[in-house]
Formats: structure tokens, C-alpha cells, sequence
């Protein structure tokens, strides 16, 4: 993992971006104190260009692993089944 303090990142954002694009991680420094992480997206063929944006900005993060099977032993959430077909004709209706 590569290391670099801000003023330096801010110099030459395009040449650590593109280490980023091929693999790297970048710690980032603020007088030599870790503040933050870049680090690259995980792409593969079968990820969704709309999650990979939603990430990007911050609104939800890429699951990794597998899900713990006590997940599934959980109570669901509590949907009526015509807030649930608004939802599905409301999906349907923006394609």
C-alpha cells in the first residue's frame, strides 16, 4: 500500500488515481497522520453499473462474502402487499 500526504496527492491526483485503477491502495496523510483510504472498486462482469455509481457516491457499500445463514432467520420487514405492488409498478413505469 502506497502512502502519501495531502499536498502530494493533491499534486499528482490523476497518477495516483490511475494506481488506484490498476489494483494499488492509497493511505492518505495528513502531516503524516492516516486520515482516509482510497482504494479501487472490486468490477466484475456480472456488478451492476448503477450499484458501482451508488457506491461512488457514498450511498451504499459492495457487499463482500457470503451471507451468515442466520441472516435468513431473521424477522423480515413489515410491507403491505399494495405498498409492495406501488413499488413494482412504480419500477416498471421508469424503464
Amino acid at each position: 500500500m502506497k502512502s502519501v500526504n495531502i499536498a502530494e496527492l493533491k499534486n499528482r491526483l490523476s497518477v495516483y488515481l490511475n494506481d488506484v485503477k490498476a489494483g494499488e491502495e492509497i493511505l492518505v496523510r495528513d502531516r503524516n497522520k492516516p486520515v482516509a483510504r482510497i482504494v479501487p472498486l472490486a468490477r466484475s462482469r456480472d456488478e451492476d453499473e448503477e450499484l458501482l455509481a451508488l457506491a461512488s457516491q457514498g450511498k451504499l457499500r459492495l457487499g463482500k462474502g457470503h451471507v451468515d445463514e442466520s441472516f435468513w432467520a431473521m424477522p423480515g420487514p413489515r410491507v403491505s402487499a399494495a405498498a409492495l405492488r406501488r413499488a413494482v409498478e412504480q419500477e416498471r413505469d421508469e424503464d
